[in-house]
């Protein structure tokens, strides 16, 4: 069985959705979330996937639940089966 921790991007993000239709910079999101902007920059380009803690910030600043941000791709739900 091959592990989902080796598959090539098997997580999709809004990141960069919500934070544009809030106007906000990554800079801005960087500091609301607590983090460089770097980082949000790597998760918006999909090179890095947040950890749980970070996701959960997400959403609370978002205001919107973890899986409206952060959802398997059809391929990793494939895996899974």
């Amino acid at each position: 069985m091959e592990s989902l921790l080796y598959m090539a991007h098997p997580i999709q993000n809004r990141v960069k959705e919500l934070r544009s239709a809030r106007g906000w910079t990554q800079e801005q999101l960087a500091e609301a979330v607590g983090v460089s902007r770097q980082s949000i920059n790597s998760i918006e380009r999909d090179r890095y996937v947040p950890s749980l803690e970070l996701a959960l910030t997400f959403a609370k600043v978002f205001a919107r639940p973890t899986d409206e941000i952060f959802k398997l791709t059809d391929e990793a739900q494939e895996a899974k089966k």
